[in-house]
């Protein structure tokens, strides 16, 4: 589904994500894990359009290359992404900014009662059904995530990227996070791409997990393989332990 190979990205000389490729295939919840600076939001930025990689870089998704479409254009042909700082619409109700994933994601020209009607949907599906009508300002910090989360899928994408979604959540919301997680590959066959630092969630649900240090991949295994490979775990999991 998604083909990364040679992806850079230099910031003046300091490069943050180095040569790094994988892939990500349909119906998969695959992790991403490393230190703070690590270049995950970097790597996640480069494959949405918010950042272009260096030259050479394939980015496919479908067989459609990436590489220097708009954002727009890149969550409408499938790939959506939440963010590590919670980024909603404060003054617009929670439907209405469920509603506004619906017309950023699609091809389609949909009417207005048709984008509210899918931004309901997702809420629903998330569980943020009963909170619509209230401002998104109003909402705790766990309830923002959700409805990042359900703006996204009222895109109706293929792949949905979250970077750090678990952070700052309680650990039962985490819980619950992670089984509605589950949930979007298992009922709605989104695949899932997971930047995370909370290991217990993320080991709990991924197929695979991806590692990153210093901008390079050092390793890419099952949950229970990177748990005891002995580069992650000085790199970064011995500091979590």
């Amino acid at each position: 589904m998604l083909d990364v190979d040679d992806v850079t990205k230099n910031f003046g000389g300091l490069i943050a994500v180095d040569d790094v490729d994988f892939e990500i295939d349909d119906g998969e919840i695959v992790g991403l894990i490393g230190p703070n600076g690590a270049g995950k939001t970097t790597l996640f930025n480069t494959i949405t359009g918010i950042l272009d990689p260096e030259p050479g870089a394939v980015i496919e998704f479908d067989g459609r290359n990436l590489v220097d479409l708009e954002t727009h254009e890149i969550a409408r042909a499938g790939v959506v992404r939440t963010f590590q700082i919670v980024r909603v619409f404060d003054e617009m109700t929670v439907l209405d900014n469920a509603a506004a994933g619906a017309l950023f994601g699609s091809g389609d020209s949909l009417s207005r009662a048709e984008a509210r009607e899918r931004g309901r949907d997702a809420l629903e599906f998330i569980g943020l059904d009963d909170r619509a009508e209230v401002t998104a300002g109003s909402l705790p910090i766990a309830q923002k995530k959700q409805l990042e989360l359900a703006r996204a899928l009222a895109a109706d994408p293929k792949l949905v990227l979250l970077d750090e979604i678990a952070s700052g959540l309680t650990p039962g919301e985490i819980d619950e996070l992670t089984g509605t997680i589950g949930r979007i590959r298992d009922e709605r066959g989104v695949s899932v791409f997971w930047i995370e630092h909370i290991m217990d969630a993320i080991m709990g649900v991924a197929d695979r997990v991806i590692v990153l240090n210093s901008g390079r991949k050092i390793a890419e295994n099952s949950p229970e393989a990177i748990r005891n490979d002995a580069e992650v775990v000085e790199a970064y999991l011995g500091e979590e332990a």
